[in-house]
């Protein structure tokens, strides 16, 4: 477990960086612009259409049933599982394409009902629908993408598909300099980078998939047995799976009639916040999912229990320092990576806002994606949706809470309120998945718990204590220099770093105590 989610995290962490180095271009060239908000509509929905249906609903229902199929099956009807959901899941994601292109204008207007307002005029409505039809299309190829690396994972090879996403990122940053310098309008180089990235992907992992002999032609036949069995679980996993995805779109539904900028705040805030949960987080998710899957099967509950509590112990020692720094380096790290003369300190005061909020869920994030694996490796995809719904509502209601006032009262930054609707929704989903996880006895809690909050809290304290003295206010990083910022940065961090690991050696924490009691 350990070698597998190193070796996800690694990968992981390169996607990551070259993920800052394009928005970092992306920033520079772009800044916080109409046409930047018109750009990142247009991708976040099929970016968030890949999370629901391909590594949201549909990973968490093939990889457990792949994993039975392992298990109890012999080689060829593997294959022959994988031919069926191969053709049918690719005739679906046709389809979808499709009305996703044709319905463009319609979509828009779902998704960014601002954009019909006053505050916004016609042009940019009409760039956005432009634009998500050349990007509609990435939902085909990166599903497919999620579908390949599904199967390699269950085979555990998690390499290949973590470094993946690194290609997207470097045909975002050559389109940026090579593409959308041709475009009358820039952005829509930006689009065709997407497009061709989904392609690239999905390209790349086939070579994988044939060595392991897996790569046939694709039948179509939802009647199939496995087919019909990881549809029956999808459905409900749609939502459930993806249920902080959809408050995420549902803040861009309402940050579309706030002020522009606000889009490209809440998207270079939330940037930085997915650093730690992809490393961590998304990386645990991957690698614990066929191994509770293959536990589940097997009936053995203790290595189940013991799985989880070893990736929630994990989440814990990683996780609250992460947001911790997040929050006290938000404006620096903004500063550093983004500033430039066209995002100015007006908008790195206002992505600093946001990042600070979101800093207070990132823990909730993180557990979310760590609890669901010990839901759809039991083939349970109904109780995160009916947790789900409540964390939805719990968004919304803390949404008008916020934000209205807020933005009524005409004060700056109404964007950062809908950061904080996300942040307390991810707490709450995180808290009533392990609740019930407990109630069911499908999680126990391995000896020693309490020790471990000790250590976290006077561990992060010392940190924070050591940021608090390093710290430096906004005007000052803004008269530095690029490389000062950089230095300054890098230094803090490597500061930061040591007196919390060297807090928790003196504290008793060793490499056994990541690992569950025996």
């Amino acid at each position: 477990m350990f070698k597998s989610t190193l070796i996800v995290g690694i990968m992981t962490l390169l996607s990551r960086i070259l993920g800052f180095v394009r928005d970092v271009v992306f920033a520079r060239e772009f800044a916080a612009t109409a046409g930047m908000d018109a750009f990142l509509i247009a991708f976040k929905i099929p970016n968030f259409m890949r999370r629901l249906f391909a590594e949201g609903a549909f990973n968490q229902a093939f990889v457990p049933t792949l994993g039975e199929y392992k298990e109890t099956r012999d080689k060829a009807a593997v294959k022959d599982l994988i031919q069926h959901v191969a053709g049918t899941l690719g005739g679906w994601l046709f389809l979808i394409t499709l009305a996703g292109v044709i319905l463009a204008p319609v979509v828009i207007m779902i998704f960014a009902p601002g954009y019909l307002s006053e505050q916004h005029n016609q042009s940019q409505y009409d760039l956005t629908v432009s634009l998500l039809r050349i990007t509609f299309p990435y939902i085909l190829f990166i599903s497919l993408v999620a579908f390949a690396g599904g199967i390699i994972n269950t085979y555990g090879k998690f390499a290949v598909p973590a470094f993946t996403p690194v290609l997207l990122n470097i045909v975002l940053i050559s389109a940026t300099y090579w593409i959308a310098p041709l475009m009358e309008q820039p952005v829509l180089g930006l689009a065709i980078g997407v497009f061709i990235a989904g392609l690239i992907q999905l390209l790349f992992q086939l070579p994988f998939i044939y060595r392991m002999g897996f790569l046939s032609r694709p039948r179509w036949n939802p009647k199939h047995p496995g087919v019909k069995k990881i549809l029956k679980l999808m459905l409900p996993a749609i939502f459930g799976a993806s249920i902080a995805q959809i408050n995420l779109l549902l803040d861009t539904v309402i940050a579309s009639m706030l002020v522009t900028g606000s889009i490209s705040w809440l998207y270079y805030s939330d940037r930085l916040m997915e650093f730690p949960l992809g490393i961590l987080g998304v990386a645990l998710a991957t690698v614990i999912l066929p191994s509770l899957s293959k536990q589940h099967v097997n009936e053995s509950h203790e290595e189940f229990s013991a799985t989880l509590d070893k990736a929630i112990r994990w989440v814990i020692y990683l996780g609250v320092p992460s947001a911790v720094g997040l929050f006290m380096l938000a404006a620096p790290m903004i500063a550093t990576l983004f500033g430039s003369d066209k995002f100015q300190q007006h908008d790195i005061e206002m992505s600093a806002m946001s990042l600070m909020a979101y800093s207070f869920g990132l823990l909730g994030f993180i557990l979310v994606k760590v609890l669901l694996p010990g839901f759809y490796s039991r083939q349970d995809t109904t109780t995160p949706v009916k947790i789900g719904v409540k964390a939805l509502v719990i968004n919304m209601v803390f949404n008008v809470l916020i934000v209205v006032p807020w933005f009524m009262l005409d004060y700056p930054g109404a964007h950062a309120g809908l950061a904080i609707a996300t942040s307390v929704s991810a707490f709450s989903n995180a808290f009533m998945l392990y609740r019930w996880l407990r109630k069911h006895g499908a999680y126990q809690p391995q000896p020693g718990w309490g020790k471990v909050a000790l250590q976290v809290f006077f561990a992060n304290a010392a940190m924070l204590g050591v940021l608090w003295i390093l710290h430096s206010d906004l005007q000052q990083w803004l008269n530095w220099s690029l490389s000062e910022r950089i230095m300054q940065l890098l230094m803090t961090i490597a500061i930061a770093m040591v007196v919390y690991f060297v807090s928790l050696f003196i504290l008793g924490v060793r490499k056994r105590t990541f690992l569950p009691a025996r």
